[in-house]
């Protein structure tokens, strides 16, 4: 059974073609992983099938009676308590209990007053009314949402706590089909653990957005590579594709190779013949010329596949001495809540040291201490004079958003316009995208931009948090051989299991 059909869909962004008279098909219950390069259109086909996004033509037909629960890769604003946002999910059956427990309250003798009563509360039992609070505990409890976080404002919550309460509120509806984009940034283990799992028994249909590959590899069961604005499909996990998609791309270089040695041969022809047909004077040439680039004219040619790397190359300045950070008897509260109590620690020179803890133990505190945003703190905190830190934060926010890529680049590093943009078009910021402003960039194309900065300027340390948020695949394999090169000491926050078991020598817990 069909649950979604694409059917010659395309969308466009002015000039800018994502998508070209793409097919899609979902099926109930499948498990589909999209994946593909920054740009190529994956969020906007979450955003079209769930209704936010217009398409520009073809059809989208969605199986009859089926609800669509939709995660946002950025999560918006919402001026209402957590609670209310969470406890909305179920306002039909609050209502209902609150009208059950009135007329308990009420219920008269007769007959009337209690067949009302009665089939009031069949309806509530078929709803699962009995249950809806017990399911709310065990999914608040699964995404570690305090008493404290239901008490907050949704809008004062970081991006990851939006994401989780978010992911959350959808799980608790138990929609037919769930649509996921990046489900699992800022998830810690323990919870993504407990995701997959629960994904992996999920009896309704998935398409996710991700770039955690052990995630895919566990939670998928059929692949969508969408590349140059159409689709192709693996009939499994993103290990399978990975083979597949290599044998497949031998295939089709050595059927490039071999029609393109045919159409060499096809020119050639040619080329005698009217060379023939001129010294003999003999039409009969000329016509046969022209009957093989008729065939040739009718070729559909293959092309050659090739991926665009970014040029990620960090090089490490002049070396820091043994000590590189030192932190001695770290205290830091929120009011009642401590984060740090007496803690120490140290990272020495060349080192890769991974942060790791639950989500809300205090690894972005940490990292914004050490960088001096935050100094209401207790304890001693000494970095080596000769360190030069490159950082790149979980949620990256500009000084102007309102400038544009070009502007920001010509106002932090010295070159013409001309070089900048030589520059910025190896990390896929070309034409007229150097001229878009800051606050309209993607979390990926954010990314892109620091780690580019980063490539110009001089480190010896990286201070990276959750580095890898919003790239694909191909971009962080690049990153994690770089880091792994990387001759400098570096720290960093990743829950990205993958990424952090190439790159990590030493992990400290908080």
């Amino acid at each position: 059974m069909i649950d979604i059909n694409l059917n010659k869909v395309s969308k466009s962004y002015g000039f800018d073609i994502v998508l070209n008279n793409i097919d899609l098909t979902i099926n109930k219950g499948e498990k589909i992983a999209l994946i593909g390069p920054n740009g190529s259109g994956k969020s906007t086909i979450l955003k079209m099938i769930a209704g936010y996004e217009n398409i520009n033509s073809g059809d989208i037909s969605i199986r009859k009676g089926i609800s669509i629960g939709y995660l946002s890769q950025i999560p918006e604003d919402n001026d209402i308590l957590v609670k209310d946002y969470i406890y909305n999910t179920f306002k039909e059956l609050l209502d209902m209990k609150e009208k059950l427990e009135y007329l308990e309250k009420n219920l008269g003798s007769d007959i009337k007053s209690i067949t009302k009563y009665t089939k009031l509360q069949e309806k509530f039992i078929d709803m699962g009314g009995y249950e809806f609070e017990t399911k709310i505990s065990k999914v608040l409890a699964a995404f570690e949402i305090t008493k404290e976080m239901l008490e907050r404002n949704f809008n004062t919550l970081s991006g990851g706590e939006k994401t989780i309460v978010n992911l959350a509120t959808i799980l608790l509806k138990n929609p037919s089909i769930l649509l996921l984009d990046e489900p699992t940034n800022h998830l810690d283990i323990e919870t993504l653990e407990w995701l997959e799992n629960f994904l992996i028994e999920y009896k309704g249909t998935i398409l996710l957005i991700s770039h955690d590959r052990y995630f895919l590899d566990k939670v998928a069961t059929k692949t969508i590579l969408l590349e140059n604005g159409h689709t192709k499909i693996y009939f499994g996990n993103y290990s399978y594709f990975l083979e597949e998609d290599e044998r497949r791309t031998l295939a089709e270089f050595e059927n490039y190779k071999t029609q393109q040695k045919q159409i060499e041969k096809m020119k050639e022809s040619i080329k005698k013949l009217r060379e023939f047909g001129r010294l003999a004077g003999n039409e009969m040439f000329f016509k046969r010329a022209k009957s093989i680039e008729k065939r040739l004219e009718k070729i559909e040619v293959l092309e050659k596949r090739e991926s665009k790397k970014l040029p990620i190359k960090i090089n490490s300045c002049s070396k820091t001495g043994k000590d590189v950070l030192v932190i001695k008897n770290l205290n830091k509260s929120y009011g009642d809540n401590v984060i740090f109590n007496n803690f120490n620690m140290g990272v020495f020179g060349g080192e890769k040291v991974q942060l790791k803890g639950k989500n809300g133990s205090g690894k972005s505190t940490l990292i914004k201490i050490i960088l001096g945003n935050d100094n209401d703190f207790s304890g001693e905190i000494k970095i080596n004079p000769s360190v030069k830190i490159g950082y790149i934060p979980q949620e990256i926010k500009f000084d102007n958003e309102s400038n544009t890529i070009l502007e920001y680049f010509l106002e932090n590093h010295s070159g013409s316009e001309t070089q900048v943009r030589t520059f910025l078009a190896k990390y896929m910021f070309y034409g007229e995208n150097v001229f878009k402003r800051l606050k309209e960039l993607s979390g990926g194309e954010r990314v892109r931009l620091l780690i580019a900065k980063l490539v110009l300027k001089q480190t010896n340390f990286l201070i990276l948090d959750e580095p890898t948020n919003h790239l694909d695949i191909s971009t962080r394999e690049l990153l994690e051989e770089n880091l792994k090169e990387y001759k400098g000491t570096i720290l960093f926050v990743s829950h990205d299991r993958y990424f952090a078991n190439k790159i990590v020598e030493r992990e400290i817990n908080l």
